[in-house]
């Protein structure tokens, strides 16, 4: 288990924060569909992330004059940007009365080590790229959650890190909160197994009298054969960044 900051944000970051969104919208010409993070729900490693092309792009917004208070880290940045071998942003950003606007042209974003401006299209390349755990992480994550909320719970929050336990907390039908410890595995694998912690885990949110679910997502390649022995001879499509995927998701397992 981690602690995990769950900070606020201020009416002001919101409103930054939509200013910085809003650039990104303008420059992708149109509306950008694969944003990976578009909330402000916590916790925060980026404020913003999405992909074009085979690149992932991680972006936390700043205010040049050092007054806003704005949630999350340059360590949290360049984790979630190195663990999914994407780009670690900055938007350097300036209050205009009420308002926010980027300080920077184009896509109003600088390298988060250099300083030195980003380009997306720029960085898009031919190079098939396969997911990282924590990519696999994250999609598996929203997958349950997508499904949890379709089955009219209330989210109260989500995180795609591999390395964070729980995985999401929502409103159960009791009107309390419940847990779901999310694991994702990539065909030929079918089910997912419980990590080694999970009775110590069940345990410990056992004596605050919250309720736990265990989640198994399986994802495969739209173009993989399904050779019925993969798993032997290795005749699988491995899964590519922003290629097709069919998902395997049977629901919450109580614990």
């Amino acid at each position: 288990m981690h602690n995990i900051e769950m900070a606020e944000v201020t009416e002001d970051f919101a409103r930054c924060w939509n200013a910085a969104g809003l650039r990104i919208q303008n420059q992708a010409q149109g509306q950008l569909q694969s944003w990976l993070r578009s909330h402000l729900n916590p916790p925060f490693l980026e404020h913003l992330s999405f992909r074009l092309g085979n690149q992932l792009f991680y972006i936390q917004v700043e205010d040049v004059e050092g007054v806003l208070a704005t949630p999350g880290s340059l360590e949290g940045l360049l984790t979630i940007a190195d663990s999914c071998a994407g780009h670690a942003c900055l938007m350097p950003m300036k209050r205009v009365g009420q308002d926010w606007e980027p300080t920077e042209s184009g896509w109003g974003l600088v390298d988060a080590r250099t300083r030195l401006p980003v380009n997306p299209p720029a960085l898009i390349t031919d190079e098939m790229l396969e997911m990282t755990d924590w990519e696999l992480q994250d999609l598996a994550v929203q997958v349950v959650r997508e499904r949890i909320s379709k089955d009219g719970h209330q989210l109260m929050s989500w995180n795609g890190d591999p390395r964070v336990n729980p995985s999401v907390w929502f409103v159960g039908a009791s009107g309390g909160p419940e847990w779901v410890l999310v694991r994702a595995v990539r065909y030929p694998e079918k089910e997912a197994t419980e990590p080694e912690n999970m009775i110590e885990l069940k345990s410990h949110f056992d004596k605050m009298g919250f309720s736990g679910h265990f989640a198994s997502v399986a994802i495969a390649s739209a173009d993989d054969p399904f050779d019925p022995d993969a798993e032997r001879n290795g005749n699988f499509v491995p899964l590519y960044r922003g290629c097709g995927m069919h998902i395997r998701y049977e629901g919450l397992r109580p614990l």
